[in-house]
């Protein structure tokens, strides 16, 4: 008797085959208690729920049996990839499990729980310059890369399955458990979800406008970037990304310090920095608007910044670290 024969008798208890069946179908929650309008209602899509702890579990998953279906990616052979945290640990994660040797470029700048799960996961690690930022880390991956072309470079800012992951999941979630939607808002960082999640909305209701929240040109905001600080990625272009956005929203450090700590004072929900960033950015959004519904992205949970002290510490304090520390 097979898994889904047994599944089948069960009647409503299934068992998943493996924790990469967990990837997606993340719940929606109303948080409209936030909203400085009444008319306008505001849905948290929590994409910490994934197994591995936030939105990049999507495309780390879609790259990596992307590369394996078209003979990129073979049994044994190494993976490189810079990231400053969540991708990173989602591929190490899905590399642990498909037994593939994995390399994680990363800044010295992260908060140290991210480095403990990728050595949880069995990652290499190698470090680059904090000051240099993710740049510094994709810079150097590149450089690793073109040396050894036996290994797998899935290049997350360039590699298409990214923005695919999202619009063949996250979009659709979205506008299944969410049809109303009118406004999406999502931080800017490889631009995969705006790009895959925003062309799947548009297609199916072209009034739906799509928001990217940047961080001020020349300033930190964990996970984001400003389009203009010299690095426009890859996939944003491939994917019309300026034709698509609707509009931009920026968000300061300490907005996005504050708006975190009102998801998990208000709404219980303990989220990433980035996430605060989101909600910010959909605030600005709703206090421009009559009505409406606007759905942000929780990109993941607060566990791995508790070192930070993001969520406790003086907020001066937490403002002057996230300019040293990268949240995301």
């Amino acid at each position: 008797m097979t898994l889904a024969d047994v599944n089948r008798r069960r009647g409503s208890v299934f068992v998943h085959q493996s924790a990469l069946d967990l990837i997606g179908n993340t719940p929606m929650v109303d948080v409209s208690n936030l909203s400085p309008n009444p008319n306008v209602r505001l849905v948290a899509k929590l994409e910490s729920q994934n197994p591995f702890g936030s939105v990049k579990d999507r495309i780390a998953k879609s790259m990596i049996e992307d590369a394996e279906r078209e003979g990129r990616l073979v049994p044994g052979q190494r993976i490189i990839e810079p990231s400053s945290g969540n991708t990173g640990i989602a591929l190490a994660a899905i590399a642990k499990m498909k037994g593939y040797p994995i390399t994680i470029l990363m800044p010295t700048s992260v908060s140290i729980e991210r480095r403990q799960m990728l050595e949880v996961f069995g990652a290499d690690i190698i470090l680059t310059p904090g000051e240099e930022g993710s740049n510094g880390a994709v810079r150097r991956a590149t450089e690793m890369a073109a040396q050894h072309p036996e290994w797998c470079f899935l290049y997350q800012y360039a590699n298409d399955a990214n923005p695919r992951a999202h619009y063949e999941t996250t979009g659709p979630e979205i506008y299944r458990d969410c049809p109303e939607i009118t406004h999406f808002v999502a931080g800017l960082g490889t631009s995969g979800t705006l790009m895959g999640t925003g062309k799947y909305l548009k297609e199916q209701n072209p009034d739906i406008k799509i928001v990217a929240v940047e961080p001020p040109l020349g300033e930190r905001v964990e996970g984001l970037r400003n389009l203009d600080d010299g690095y426009i990625p890859p996939v944003f272009e491939h994917w019309n990304g300026r034709e698509l956005l609707d509009r931009k929203r920026v968000v300061r450090p300490r907005e996005s310090l504050e708006m975190t700590r009102r998801l998990v004072t208000e709404c219980g929900i303990f989220a990433g920095i980035s996430s605060g960033a989101s909600l910010a950015g959909a605030l600005k959004v709703a206090s421009e608007i009559d009505e409406g519904t606007i759905v942000f992205i929780v990109c993941d949970g607060g566990w791995k910044y508790l070192s930070t002290g993001a969520y406790t510490d003086d907020l001066d304090a937490a403002e002057a670290a996230a300019e040293k520390i990268i949240y995301f």
